[in-house]
Order: C-alpha cells, then structure tokens, then sequence
C-alpha cells in the first residue's frame, strides 16, 4: 500500500511537471501556422500569393526586438504582411516596441494594417502609433481600400478600423460595420478584409467578402481538448469563432490566435501564432 501510494504521488507529480513545463513552452515560443486558400476568382498572377499575418502583439516581445517572429516571416518570403489590430495594449503601452517591429517588417515585405479595440482605447497616444507606423512605411487602412497589382491582374485589398473608435457598446458594431462596408464601394475584384473582430463574420458574409483576416479572440486563452476555446472577447464562454479557418458560401475567415496577452496574462494549450496564408 505505502508503495502504492508512494508512485501515485510520484505520477502526480510528473503530470504535473509536464503541464507546467507544456504551459511555460506554450507561452514562451511562437508557432507558424499554415492556411490555404482557394477560390476561382483568384486571378492566376496571385497563384501562390502569401500572406503573413500579425494580429494581437500587445507589446509582446520573442527574442531581442522580436528576432524570432522576424527570422520566422523572412523566411517564409511573404508577399505582404497584414497586421489586424492589438499591436499595442492599452493597459501597458509601449509604442517602441510596436515601432521596431514594423520598422524591420517593412523591409521584408510592404505592411497594411488595421486598429483594434486596444487602438481605440489609447486615445492621443493613438495619434502617436499612427504616425511611427507611417513613418516606417506601414499602409494603415482607415475603412478603406487599395488595389494590389501583379502582372496586370488585381485584388482589392480592404480595411476596417475598429468600431470601438465609434462607439463601444458592441450591440451596434454589427449595424456599424456593415454601414462602413457599403461605403467602401468595394469593386469585384477578388476581396481580401483586414478587420480585427471575427464575432462579426455574418457581416463580411453578407458583404460577399472572399477572405477576411482576423484576431481578437486569442484563441479562447485557454484552449481544451476536443472543446477549443474556453472564452474570448465580446463572444464570452465557449467561442464560435476562436481560432482557425471558417468558411461559409463564398466567404473564408481566418483567425489568429495572436502572439500576445492582455487582461489574462496566460494561455494553456494555445501558443501564440504567426499565420501564413497562401492563396492558391
């Protein structure tokens, strides 16, 4: 019996190593994750077209002046690098960080980027972000549009600054991002949406966006087995959209899990992420 005993503390005890040491890994080290994308309205120029994605850094740091998200993009050779939101957090902001990182993003490959609810919530020091962005060369999209051009074909990429910036009682962002979206007058080109709220995919579905890219929802935080997320923000306990590609009719969304923490300073079984997306 005493040795019973005696080896189910012992086995406790490794489980509970290896979670401990499992938790620490997950949030100290940076996953590449992968997507494809296929549509017949992807004009054949843009075949192989790569995207790395940046979503929801908060002022997170992986490596001196963030060496390893750097090295991790560059040499995956994107064709262009789409920051959705949360660069900065609101709560312990440090513009420099944000600033160096675009600074060596940018010669790796042209940067577009939209707010998030962190933007909108830092109030003058907004202004400050912008302009160190615009002075890197990073093209901030204000619920606007360009076009991207290759071989003589075009996509459009689109983007939508946050709708806290308007208003934070998110009862209304459905109705106010769908009124920024008509007035975009998106063409028909191919569609590519930069939007920082993934809980508002019946919107882009309406709008027949192609492909949204996304964050916000830190990948639930706490990810389960066989579950997924366990909360995230404005879709509370349980999200729909946490992480991950979703599609529906002619519209795909993906999600990052993101690459830093806000108000919950720790993830389990979800490391942060750097998304590439290939559009095939």
């Amino acid at each position: 019996m005493l040795l019973t005993k005696k080896s189910g503390k012992i086995i406790i005890l490794i489980i509970t190593a290896a979670v401990l040491l499992w938790t620490i890994w997950g949030n100290t080290s940076v996953a590449l994750t992968c997507y494809t994308v296929s549509s017949s309205r992807i004009p054949s120029a843009f075949s192989h077209y790569k995207i790395a994605v940046i979503s929801d850094l908060h002022n997170a740091e992986f490596g001196e002046d963030n060496r390893h998200l750097i090295s991790m993009i560059e040499k995956e050779k994107p064709d262009i690098i789409a920051i959705t939101g949360d660069l900065v957090d609101s709560g312990n902001t440090d513009l420099e960080v944000a600033e160096k990182l675009v600074k060596k993003l940018v010669a790796v490959a042209p940067c577009y980027y939209v707010t998030g609810n962190h933007e909108a919530w830092l109030s003058r020091q907004y202004n400050k972000l912008e302009q160190k962005l615009l002075d890197a060369g990073v093209t901030v999209l204000h619920d606007t549009s360009v076009k991207l051009t290759k071989d003589n074909q075009t996509i459009q990429l689109a983007g939508l600054d946050d709708p806290d910036f308007t208003d934070r009682d998110s009862s209304i962002h459905e109705s106010m991002l769908q009124t920024k979206l008509e007035r975009m007058n998106l063409t028909d080109d191919y569609c590519i949406l930069l939007s920082h709220r993934p809980e508002d995919f019946n919107v882009y579905l309406a709008a027949d966006i192609d492909l949204v890219l996304s964050g916000h929802a830190h990948g639930g935080q706490f990810r389960l087995p066989f579950i997924g997320g366990l909360i995230a923000p404005d879709q509370g306990f349980f999200p729909k959209y946490d992480c991950g590609k979703y599609s529906e009719k002619n519209t795909d969304m993906i999600v990052s899990r993101g690459i830093g923490n806000s108000i919950i300073p720790v993830r389990f079984n979800n490391r942060p992420e750097v998304v590439m997306v290939e559009l095939i």
